[in-house]
């Protein structure tokens, strides 16, 4: 399935796995896209709506994950 943000590219593999820091590293990869700030409120709403492994889904069906 395609992110909703393909050309958005976020690296999470050897990074810091603590949920603020991808949560961080995702919302500064977007508005250096220029990705509307109402997107980025969107996905930070619904990644901290769950667990761990929903911020993860949120993240992936967001933005490409490298």
């Amino acid at each position: 399935m395609e992110p909703k943000f393909p050309h958005v590219e976020v690296e999470l593999v050897g990074q810091d796995g603590n949920a603020f820091a991808i949560l961080g590293n995702v919302q500064r990869a977007m508005r250096q896209a220029d990705i509307d700030k109402a997107d980025i409120d969107k996905m930070m709403a619904e990644a901290m709506s769950g667990d761990y492994n929903h911020l993860l889904q949120t993240v992936m069906a967001t933005v490409a994950v490298c």
